[in-house]
């Protein structure tokens, strides 16, 4: 019986650094995917002059988690409540959707102030805002992608190393 409770306390712990390694592993990936849906709603709007519900529902179809369900309740929400600000629809879909991502906080605010602006200018002035946004998360993807060097092997480590101290601990 002893054997089998520290094999799950062993099991436990090692599941649990591996998740956490898996965490700095996605967030690069989603904010690269991120980057790359915000660059194809620039061709839509300014190549193709998509107007914005409709770019943002062609976008969510071709996104992956989590940011295509993000697009897509933006979407959505720009469709059920059209007198509400886009604003703060693409805010509160970013923070029902945030939660489940692995991106950060940074990642975050860069979404919700492109939110502020789109839709309320040219699409000259669109296009600017969503590379500047854009070059933000590059630079966060950049720090994303220096934490998973430094950390996703050690959060590997840690969960078996903390799992094995426990089952020596308890005998």
């Amino acid at each position: 019986m002893k054997l089998l409770g520290a094999a799950l306390v062993l099991l436990a712990a090692t599941l649990f650094g591996f998740f956490q390694a898996l965490q700095f592993a996605r967030r690069p990936r989603q904010i690269r995917e991120l980057i790359s849906a915000l660059q194809r709603l620039e061709t839509e709007i300014v190549y193709g002059s998509t107007p914005l519900p409709e770019a943002l529902r062609r976008l969510s179809a071709a996104a992956a988690e989590p940011v295509g369900p993000l697009l897509g309740g933006v979407a959505a929400a720009l469709a059920q409540r059209p007198q509400t600000p886009l604003g703060e629809l693409w805010r509160e879909e970013a923070e029902r959707v945030w939660k489940r991502s692995a991106m950060k906080e940074p990642e975050f605010e860069a979404f919700t102030r492109l939110g502020l602006a789109l839709g309320l200018s040219d699409r000259t002035d669109q296009a600017k805002h969503l590379k500047l946004a854009a070059a933000q998360l590059k630079a966060e993807e950049q720090t994303a992608r220096e934490e998973q060097k430094r950390y996703e092997t050690m959060w590997r480590s840690l969960g078996v190393l903390v799992g094995a101290l426990i089952v020596i601990l308890m005998y």
